[in-house]
Parts: structure tokens; C-alpha cells; sequence
């Protein structure tokens, strides 16, 4: 096989969808979403376990120490990967979208060869600024040496990030989730052991080792994608490195606000109650983001490429997330209220009873996270025409908004006001970033999607009043009839967005006689 030809299928799936009929469309979502959650429900499965041991081993304490390493790492990860994997992703889209195989075989070396590079770079720096750092962030410098062998870890993460986003580029969905279930699968295995005979000084060391498993799988199936060598004069590759850094560099500072706001969150929390607040504060974010890391995953690794291919077709690309948005909000709007009802049994089941005190921040989250499924297709607007000053300057004022929030409001109520805050923020995001890309694209919400939102938000409000308002078995009561509703409602809604000749009979039949019909329009 020529090498054009095994670039050629990535082409085909990137150009095809803009022009799909909405049947089509749907279908593709759903495909995607169902490959990608397929392996984030692997993904969970594990972090049930890694999470329930760590619990376990380590106590709330133990598990906030491991969120502050964790933050660290995401910190240095971010600041010195430039945002090369995020600009990575979109120039490897736009070159297979071109169908210029020399274009793409360019950018996929200058990609691995700056990863490899900002990697070294990332680490020394990291181990460099060890004792401050543990200073900010402990208040002592007790942790240094942790933070030095942290470094390691950050090495692993941004030479794997590059070779993510060639796969992610290429849109090869398959090879990516099966990164993330191995990667999760060998993280498990090897970070458990650790923490079990180290105890709290295993913490870094599994870090380091979940780190280098993932490079070792994403490596494994980079080496798949075949480009052909180039040779590249110094010219050539300045003019590949320079878009990849000035986008990058946007995709960075958004990244660091992000990351960084939730540093400042967690050293809010520390400073307020301590190690043990920390820990109920992780298991609350690291629970609230579970069920819509399915959606938010998905859009990321395959919406995202395909909005890139058709981003100057303004009337593509708002029905395209248009059509995102509706699937993800059926797909996780379910879940989140479900989430939402069951908090105490969830937060029991992944982690123990000691960590029940989470149970108010958590709940909040998931009102969060229900708003930030429906902020995130719009924002992929700009990412996906490059509007680097516009969301630079919004992550600015969202992370001031989150970082302020939870100053006032965990010094005033409480560990809640952590949960508070972030929720705070998506009122305040998903309504900004609407105008935004209503001034960018001229996007508009469809009268379907209006309409899932207010079914949903209303009976997130109203199963969230229920628990403060009702006793106990009342608001549960209230809570599960909620979930089954929506879930039905979704089920019906999900199967009309497929071609019925998808569908298998007994499904075509009780979705003609609920008055369903095919692509995803009511009667």
C-alpha cells in the first residue's frame, strides 16, 4: 500500500460529514460517542477500583495529597507542552483534509520532534523550581524531592501528547480508545501495588509509572500511522513549528487558566480545612466529571477535527454543533441526574463512607457539569476558526470568575462553596460564550435543542430543590422517577436521530408506534 493510501481513509471520514444528510450526521455523533464512551465505561470500571483502593490505602487525606501531586503535574504538563498538542490536533485535521500527503507527513515530524523536545524541557524546569513550588503548595519544602521525581512523569505525558494528537488528527478513533483502556487497564495495575506497599510515598512514583504506561501505548500505535520521511531544510521546518507554537500558544494560556484555576481551587480548599478537605473535594470533581467525560471526551477527539475541516462554512458548522449538542445533552443528561440522586451510594461505591461529607459539593458539580455540556459544542467554535484573542481573553475571565467564586464562597459557607463556585462559573460562562458565537458564526440554538434544555435543566432544579427541601426518602423517590423519565426520553429521542433502517426491528417498531420518525425530527 502507498503511503497516500493509508492516509486516505482519514480524509474521506473528515470531509464526508459536513455534507451528510441529518440522519447521517446523527449517526456519525453516535458512532463516535458510542466508540469513545465504550472505552471511557473501561476507563471507569478502573478508576472504580483505582479509586475505591486508594480510599481505601490512603484515606481523604492521602487522596487529596494525590490530587495536589496530580495538579502539579497538570501545571507543568501544560505550561511547557505550549498547547502543541491542542494546535497539533487542528493542523494534522486541516493537512489530511486536504488530502496533501507531504503536508501532513511534514507536520507529524515537526509534532513528534517538539514534543520530544518541550518534554525534556518541561521536566528539567520542573525539577528546577522543585522547592518553591513545594513551598506554594505544602508551605514547606518537605515535598521537593517529590516534585523532582514528579518530573519524570511530566516527560512521559507531553512525548505521548504528541503522538495523541497525530492519532487524534487523523481522526483514528479505534486506535485512540484503545489507548485509554489499556492505558487504564496497566495504570491500575501498577499504581495499586504501589500505593499498597509504599503508602503515601507511592504516590509519585505511581504518577511516574501511569504516565509512562500511557506512552508506552500511545507509542505503540503512532508508529502505525505511516508518513512518508521528509527531508526538511531549517526553512521548512520554522514555517511548520511557527503555527503549531502561535495557536499553540493560545491553546497554552487557555489550558494553564484552566489548570491553574484549579490548583488555586484545591490550595483554597487546603488552606481553609486542610489535607482531608482536599481529598473530599478531589473525589467530588473526580465523580462529577465521570458521566460527562463520555460527551466532553468524544467532542474533543472527533467533533472537534471534523468542525476544523468545515469551519469556513459558517451554516455547516452551526448545525454541526447544533447536531453535537443534542446528542450529548441526551446522552448525559440522564446520567447527571441519576448522579445527582444517587451521591451518596456513588460516592460510597468509588471511594467510602469517610468521603460522604462530599456528597453537597458534588451535587453541585453535577448541576455544573450539566450547564458545561451545553457551553462546550459552541465553544469549539472558536477554537475551530482560530480565534486565538477570543478565547484567550474568556478563559481569563472564566478563570477569574472560578478562582473568585470559590475565594468568597468556601471562606463563607463552607467545602460546599467549592462546589458552588464551579457552578457559578457555567451561568456565567454558557451564557458568554453564546453571545460570543452568535457575533462569530451567527449560531443559534435550534427550537429542538431550546427545548431539551429546558426539560432537562428544569429537572436537574428540581431533584436538586428536592434534597433540600424534601425528607430524605422523598426527594430519593422524586430523584429516581426524574432519571427514568429523562432516560426514557432520551432513549426515544436518540433513536429517532438514527436512520430506522439502522435499527434493529423490534427497536423500529416502538419507535414508529412512540411517533418517531427518522432523522431526528418530530412529527
Amino acid at each position: 500500500m502507498r503511503k497516500a493510501e493509508a492516509i486516505a481513509p482519514a480524509d474521506a471520514r473528515i470531509l464526508a460529514p459536513a455534507d451528510a444528510s441529518g440522519g447521517r450526521s446523527y449517526l456519525q455523533i453516535l458512532r463516535s460517542t458510542a466508540m469513545i464512551g465504550g472505552s471511557s465505561a473501561v476507563n471507569i470500571l478502573f478508576a472504580v477500583v483505582r479509586n475505591k483502593a486508594m480510599a481505601v490505602l490512603l484515606g481523604p487525606a492521602g487522596v487529596g495529597l494525590f490530587g495536589l501531586y496530580g495538579a502539579i503535574a497538570d501545571l507543568a504538563q501544560t505550561l511547557a507542552g505550549l498547547g502543541v498538542q491542542a494546535s497539533g490536533v487542528r493542523q494534522i485535521a486541516e493537512a489530511a483534509g486536504s488530502g496533501e500527503t507531504r503536508r501532513v507527513a511534514r507536520t507529524a515530524i515537526v509534532l513528534r520532534r517538539i514534543s520530544l523536545l518541550l518534554g525534556l524541557l518541561g521536566a528539567a524546569l520542573l525539577a528546577a523550581f522543585a522547592v518553591p513550588i513545594s513551598g506554594i503548595t505544602f508551605g514547606d519544602a518537605q515535598h521537593a524531592a517529590g516534585i523532582v521525581l514528579l518530573s519524570a512523569a511530566v516527560f512521559f505525558r507531553l512525548v505521548s501528547a504528541g503522538q495523541t494528537a497525530l492519532i487524534q488528527g487523523m481522526r483514528q478513533i479505534a486506535s485512540l480508545t484503545r489507548i485509554n483502556m489499556l492505558g487504564a487497564l496497566f495504570s491500575t495495575l501498577i499504581a495499586i501495588p504501589m500505593v499498597y506497599f509504599l503508602g503515601t510515598d507511592g504516590v509519585v512514583p505511581s504518577l511516574v509509572a501511569m504516565a509512562a504506561v500511557t506512552l508506552l501505548t500511545s507509542w505503540w500505535y503512532a508508529r502505525k500511522i505511516r508518513v512518508e520521511p521528509q527531508p526538511m531544510r531549517p526553512g521548512e521546518i520554522a514555517a511548520e513549528v511557527a503555527p503549531l507554537l502561535k495557536l499553540g500558544f493560545a491553546f497554552m494560556a487557555s489550558a494553564f487558566l484552566t489548570v491553574g484555576a484549579a490548583y488555586a481551587v484545591r490550595l483554597i480548599v487546603l488552606r481553609h480545612d486542610g489535607f482531608a478537605a482536599a481529598g473530599l473535594y478531589q473525589a467530588a470533581w473526580a465523580l462529577g466529571g465521570i458521566y460527562a467525560g463520555f460527551i466532553l471526551q468524544a467532542m474533543g477527539t472527533d467533533f472537534y477535527p471534523r468542525l476544523t475541516a468545515i469551519c469556513n462554512d459558517d451554516r455547516a458548522c452551526n448545525r454541526l454543533v447544533n447536531e453535537q449538542a443534542r446528542v450529548s445533552i441526551l446522552l448525559a443528561g440522564p446520567g447527571l441526574i441519576a448522579t445527582l440522586t444517587l451521591a451518596p451510594i456513588v460516592m460510597r461505591i468509588f471511594y467510602s463512607a469517610e468521603f460522604e461529607a462530599a456528597v453537597g459539593i458534588l451535587r453541585w458539580i453535577c448541576l455544573g457539569m450539566m450547564l458545561r455540556i451545553f457551553a462546550w459544542p459552541m465553544g469549539y467554535i472558536v477554537l475551530a476558526k482560530g480565534a486565538q484573542k477570543i478565547f484567550f481573553w474568556t478563559e481569563v475571565a472564566a478563570t477569574i470568575v472560578h478562582v473568585g467564586l470559590a475565594w468568597l464562597l468556601v471562606s463563607s459557607i463552607g467545602l460546599t462553596g467549592s462546589g458552588v463556585a464551579f457552578f457559578g462559573l457555567y451561568v456565567w460562562h454558557a451564557v458568554l460564550i453564546y453571545f460570543i458565537v452568535a457575533r462569530l458564526s451567527g449560531f443559534r440554538w435550534s427550537g429542538e435543542n431550546v427545548r431539551l434544555g429546558l426539560v432537562f435543566l428544569l429537572a436537574s432544579a428540581l431533584v436538586f430543590s428536592g434534597f433540600l427541601a424534601l425528607p430524605g426518602l422523598q426527594a430519593l423517590g422524586l430523584g429516581l422517577l426524574m432519571t427514568a423519565l429523562t432516560g426514557l426520553y432520551s432513549l426515544r429521542m436518540l433513536l429517532g436521530l438514527v436512520p430506522r433502517d439502522r435499527l434493529p426491528v423490534p427497536l423500529r417498531r416502538w419507535v414508529r408506534e412512540t411517533g418517531q420518525v427518522d432523522g431526528g425530527h418530530p412529527p
